[in-house]
């Protein structure tokens, strides 16, 4: 008797949550291109515009780099056979440095264009995470998955709802009346 009881009971404590989870309905979550609502935004082409100009400004030097490095290579090919070897070794020497300063300079250059897009787009990474925030807690949503990249091959319409034009009207963007494809 005893042990009939502990199985009964045993069975109930495994089955009373089992039962409870069954009655709850599925969360709901909600989906989005973020790419799509950034680059809506109007910040995004002032963003662009203001890296093209940095751009600029920097291949602008680096050409100007390249030319120095180009004339002085002229010239030394036009002395080589002139040169002594101390002046031929300071000269191959000079050039070593101007390319290996051309070299450097791109790469930082690179790296400060990285940095001021991200310095440029914080604020609207800010403004669109907490749009899509607030759509997500306004709506219930579970969560708010980022379909870009073709991560999400396949998003059952029972439990998922595409909420780009919510968090579009949230930060007063236009929003697409054509359904997406």
């Amino acid at each position: 008797m005893k042990r009939t009881f502990k199985v009964s009971l045993l069975l109930a404590v495994v089955c009373i949550p089992l039962l409870a989870v069954a009655q709850v309905p599925p969360a709901k979550f909600g989906y989005l291109s973020y790419n799509e609502i950034f680059k809506a935004m109007p910040e995004y082409a002032a963003s662009q515009q203001k890296l093209a100009e940095l751009k600029a400004k920097y291949d602008q030097e680096a050409q100007r780099g390249e030319e120095e490095f180009q004339r002085k290579f002229a010239e030394f090919l036009q002395g080589e056979k002139d040169f002594p070897e101390n002046i031929l070794l300071k000269r191959q020497h000079e050039l070593q440095d101007l390319l290996a300063k051309s070299i450097a300079f791109k790469e930082e250059a690179q790296k400060l264009l990285s940095q001021a897009e991200k310095d440029l787009q914080a604020d609207m990474v800010f403004l669109l995470n907490e749009a899509i925030r607030a759509v997500g807690l306004e709506q219930g949503y579970a969560c708010i998955l980022n379909t870009d990249g073709n991560t999400c091959p396949f998003i059952n319409p029972a439990t998922g709802e595409d909420v780009t034009n919510y968090v579009k009207e949230k930060l007063q963007l236009p929003i697409n009346t054509m359904p997406a494809p």
